[in-house]
């Protein structure tokens, strides 16, 4: 019995796509990681003590902020945490009007990030069912990318996702 070129091709394509999709890498599991134990999530601006940067942007002390995160799933495991900024803040009309800066306190390291970034702040095996960390937040606001209808505080809900690690 002869063999049929055009089947063998489809055998070998066949063959090739199953190569390649195992050597793709397996993707990352992310997760938000719940924060409801935390004592403050949401951060409201307080402009009556900002100060002035330059002549558009201030910058909105917040103190500092304590987390609380939930890690029982993830003991035991390897994984990266980052801080995330949301992508729509109500009141901005531009993600660069925003600047998030903290500093932390503890483990997780200190950064920026402006609305729609995620930041990884720690990197490491997750020990116990809590994560507890305190930030202190300062936002820079560029005055006129801020529009804010009445007196509308400025205000949004950072978080936290986890990538577990292979």
């Amino acid at each position: 019995m002869r063999s049929n070129p055009a089947w063998r091709w489809r055998v070998q394509c066949v063959v090739a796509a199953l190569a390649a999709l195992l050597a793709l890498p397996v993707a990352a599991q992310v997760a938000r990681l719940d924060d409801s134990a935390s004592p403050r999530a949401e951060v409201q601006a307080d402009f009556g003590h900002a100060t002035p940067v330059d002549g558009h942007t201030v910058r909105v002390p917040f103190g500092r902020v304590e987390y609380r995160l939930a890690t029982m799933p993830y003991i035991g495991k390897r994984a990266r945490i980052y801080y995330v900024v949301p992508p729509q803040i109500p009141g901005l009309t531009t993600p660069g009007g925003l600047t998030v800066q903290w500093r932390a306190s503890g483990r997780f390291a200190p950064g920026q990030a402006q609305p729609g970034m995620r930041v990884p702040v720690w990197t490491g095996v997750v020990q116990g069912p809590w994560l507890q960390e305190s930030l202190d937040l300062d936002l820079l606001i560029d005055l006129r990318m801020l529009r804010l209808p009445g007196n509308a505080p400025l205000s949004f809900e950072s978080y936290f996702e986890i990538e577990v690690l292979p």
